[in-house]
């Protein structure tokens, strides 16, 4: 089978709900960022194959196709470049990797970008489902759903806080870890260590034009007092939103291709895909499924937890990275270690291929070989790709 190459992944600062890239239509968002992913990587747009966009809540401005419409918006891409628009809930654009891999390893195409976007600002998580419901248009719970799942409700944040009964964790564990994703992040906006990862906009703000190239969400005066006095999502819980992941605005790409392409257009992998896998589970604890998914994975691609030099694990909860480390023995030291969606945002649609590009800076300012990126998604399901860096 052939081999699949990353020759750039590149991602948006993260911008609060109502914050700097709130002026940013999604469709413009995305389009950017395939103009800056194109012109990085200096290849003639024209000889892309397909673009596969991630989006979760494909309504409003993010409706009618907007991996298509990102494509009509660029500048550095012809109109002749297709693209597909795809739904893996918080995965998307991780398995728009995937699916970009495995059209390069069979064969059927040679220069795919794999890229996500999510304006939480414009278009509300879970907008798509609301908005019908509210106008008598039905449920997505149908009655076959309904009857083999009985008066259940699917819910992350329930599924958040059954994890962290099930694995034992307290409330000062979660707030714990939810302080060091603010201070990795931190430590790595301070050292520049974003800075090859970023695609930097233009924002209007009162004072004039601005770039945008520090993440909004970063807490840079948190402390473990202040997380731990944010009020409980629900009574008798233990989560709180300072150990969740931030709604965040955002858009990110990745070009992967083939051995020919290479050749072909004079570039310069950074990576290869080693293994790409994706599980489904329990749909009602829900994000617990990427500790059997990286379990699959590992065995898979024949290696063990040790051999990974970097693991991005998204932090959709706290409770979900650290039931990873429990269950896989992981090094908690190798574990996002530029920072988490709880500091860094969480732009649903746009975070596999977010996480992707901060995975290959971690390894290359690491000097690691090995990366781990794994996501949890609704309905229980979870992807793990993992690559190995040149």
């Amino acid at each position: 089978m052939a081999t699949a190459y990353i020759v750039d992944a590149v991602r948006t600062a993260g911008g609060r709900r109502g914050g700097k890239l709130a002026g940013w239509h999604p469709v413009d968002l995305a389009g950017a960022t395939l103009d800056t992913l194109v012109a990085r990587t200096g290849i003639d747009g024209g000889k892309v194959d397909d673009v596969i966009m991630g989006c979760v809540t494909q309504a409003g401005q993010q409706a009618m196709q907007v991996g298509r419409n990102a494509v009509l918006a660029a500048k550095n891409l012809p109109d002749s470049v297709p693209a597909v628009t795809i739904d893996r809930q918080c995965g998307s654009s991780q398995q728009a990797m995937q699916f970009a891999a495995q059209a390069v390893m069979s064969g059927t195409m040679d220069v795919v970008i794999a890229a996500g976007v999510e304006s939480m600002t414009r278009v509300p998580m879970g907008s798509n489902a609301m908005f019908h419901m509210k106008e008598g248009l039905g449920h997505y719970k149908s009655p076959r759903l309904d009857e083999k799942y009985p008066g259940i409700m699917f819910s992350q944040f329930m599924g958040a806080e059954m994890i962290v009964k099930k694995h034992g964790f307290s409330k000062d564990d979660l707030d714990r870890f939810s302080l060091k994703s603010h201070q990795n992040a931190i430590a790595a906006t301070k050292a520049g260590l974003f800075d090859n990862e970023l695609v930097v906009l233009d924002v209007e703000t009162p004072e004039g034009i601005v770039k945008h190239n520090v993440d909004e969400g970063i807490r840079f005066d948190a402390t473990l007092e202040s997380i731990a006095g944010v009020k409980l999502l629900q009574e008798g819980g233990s989560l709180t939103a300072a150990s969740s992941s931030q709604i965040c605005d955002g858009s990110s790409a990745v070009m992967i291709v083939s051995e020919q392409a290479l050749k072909d257009h004079g570039l310069t992998p950074i990576a290869r895909i080693h293994n790409l896998t994706v599980t489904a589970g329990d749909p009602v604890i829900m994000l617990e499924e990427p500790l059997f998914a990286t379990d699959r994975a590992l065995q898979r691609a024949g290696l063990k937890i040790s051999d990974i030099d970097a693991y991005e694990v998204n932090e959709a909860f706290a409770s979900v990275p650290l039931a990873w480390l429990k269950h896989t023995g992981a090094d908690p030291e190798r574990l996002n270690m530029h920072g988490g969606a709880i500091a860094l945002g969480h732009p649903l649609g746009a975070s596999g291929t977010k996480l992707m590009a901060t995975l290959l800076n971690v390894l290359k300012a690491k000097g690691g070989k090995y990366g781990l990126q794994t996501m949890c998604e609704g309905g229980g399901v979870a992807n793990v790709t993992i690559v190995e860096r040149f």
